[in-house]
């Protein structure tokens, strides 16, 4: 990595001739764009090629990065997949909905998902004139309450649950979990082209005159550890479900390598090379809006060099993300920006693109980036927040305010020491979050505290029985280490 102007220039990661990001300064194409957002799961910063991966190739979305512009400062609203889901679709902060506050979304009942009547991004863009599909995973509710037809997408082919074996289509309860709209269905095959295959019939199926929105949710590169030729992995994995000494045998905890993770991670990529080629034998490339993100950050295997953390985490492991956007028909290809972008404002920013509006009921979180992107404004350099039961932080141009209320070793691994820390970083140059301003810049960490505890006001309380709150978290590993002492 380069360091330019006070910040970390990933260039060398990508192509040789990226360019930092200049807009065209001309006014969008008149006609609604094509939306054609492709989600991964658990991906780390650094799992792509165009990102710096050492030992994983991804010449598909390294294509998709040199059609259009790649961000080194994009972040998921949440370290966890389902809060962040529920923000893409709703715009808003997941602590907005009862749903946003599980971290992950596990419980299955009419209280645990996205409300039908809440405007949504597919609802909206259906409202003007799109048509609606989804393919793959949904993890925002459980049938009969909740699905994505529920909120405005006219197809659906997927699972439900936060996760599925890619070859059994079994979830982590051991039930099946495939479904074609709220239908359940039986059909073989590995999960991931499976979703590539539909998302290609689905192009090849549009006319020119309705404009679409395509949401492609992999599973990948998410547990279990099953490449294209594991069946025999997953026959295994279904028998230990009869076992109940194991818990969730989808978590795959014995298992995975960086060779396997890696060949999650080009089976995803091959299926975008896929869509990529039936959006250009449709002649439908040019003005169609192509998103590539990971829902937050990668777990175990990933790549997330050079920051700390991983999925679950507010570190820059845990929610910053790789972000690809390509729209010839109004962005210059072969660019890269460092300026910072939410979850949120995605929805805020596609709305925007297709001529379609947010509902004064349902204000969005997110700031609209179109004037930045295919006008002439200056990026907006707006504040972005994140709240999770046991951290929180706000991102304020470089730097970073850190709330942090689990306990933390003074050295090392030892000794644990408990309280609330209030940490502050320059993650314009410190990814790493180990170089702690706070004493140093006491005004500015005092500032910082003063606006994430305003905002976090605003949210739903998490109720005292979260699991992810700190009192809660002490009193089970207490009581787990009294019963291993105990044994």
């Amino acid at each position: 990595m380069q360091h330019v102007n006070g910040l970390w220039d990933s260039r060398l990661a990508g192509s040789p001739t990226e360019t930092p990001f200049v807009s065209r300064g001309a006014q969008q194409p008149p006609k609604q764009p094509n939306i054609v957002f492709l989600l991964a799961d658990d991906l780390g910063w650094g799992d792509l090629s165009c990102y710096g991966s050492l030992h994983i190739k991804t010449p598909q979305l390294d294509r998709l990065a040199a059609s259009g512009v790649r961000f080194t400062h994009a972040y998921s609203s949440s370290p966890w997949c389902s809060p962040m889901r529920i923000s893409l679709y709703t715009g808003r902060n997941p602590g907005r909905l009862p749903a946003g506050l599980a971290e992950p979304l596990i419980t299955r009942d009419e209280n645990s998902g996205i409300p039908h009547d809440h405007p949504t991004l597919p609802s909206l863009l259906k409202d003007g004139g799109y048509n609606t599909a989804m393919f793959g995973k949904w993890h925002c509710g459980w049938l009969p309450w909740f699905s994505p037809l529920k909120i405005g997408f006219d197809e659906f082919f997927g699972n439900l649950d936060g996760a599925m074996d890619y070859f059994t289509h079994l979830d982590t309860r051991g039930q099946k979990d495939l479904y074609e709209g709220e239908a359940p269905i039986e059909m073989q095959g590995y999960y991931t082209s499976l979703i590539a295959k539909r998302a290609v019939s689905y192009v090849h199926k549009q006319s020119a005159d309705v404009p679409f929105y395509m949401q492609v949710n992999w599973n990948a590169p998410h547990w279990p550890w099953e490449g294209p030729g594991d069946e025999a992995i997953a026959a295994e994995l279904a028998e230990k479900f009869a076992d109940p000494s194991v818990i969730n045998p989808l978590r795959h905890g014995e298992a995975g390598s960086l060779a396997k993770y890696a060949e999650l991670v080009e089976a995803m990529d091959s299926g975008i090379g896929e869509i990529l080629d039936a959006l250009e034998a449709k002649g439908l490339s040019d003005n169609t809006i192509v998103v590539f993100c990971s829902d937050n950050g990668g777990e175990r295997y990933s790549f997330m060099w050079p920051f700390v953390g991983e999925k679950g985490d507010i570190t820059e492991g845990g929610i910053r993300v790789p972000f690809l956007l390509s729209w010839p028909a109004a962005i210059d290809g072969g660019q890269w920006t460092d300026e910072t972008a939410i979850t949120m404002d995605w929805t805020a920013t596609l709305l925007a693109a297709a001529g379609c509006k947010p509902t004064e009921t349902h204000p969005l979180d997110g700031v609209n980036l179109l004037p930045w992107l295919a006008g002439s404004e200056t990026h907006p350099k707006h504040t972005l927040f994140w709240r999770i039961a046991s951290q929180g932080a706000l991102r304020k141009g470089a730097y970073k305010y850190i709330l942090d209320n689990r306990p933390y070793p003074g050295l090392g691994n030892w000794p644990l020491l408990p309280g609330v820390r209030h940490r502050l970083f320059d993650v314009s140059g410190d990814g790493r979050e180990h170089a702690d301003l706070a004493q140093q810049m006491p005004e500015l960490l005092a500032e910082m505290k003063a606006e994430w505890k305003a905002r976090a006001a605003t949210l739903l309380p998490y109720p005292d029985s979260h699991y992810g709150l700190m009192e809660n978290v002490v009193d089970r590993l207490a009581k787990r280490r009294y019963e291993s002492w105990s044994d």
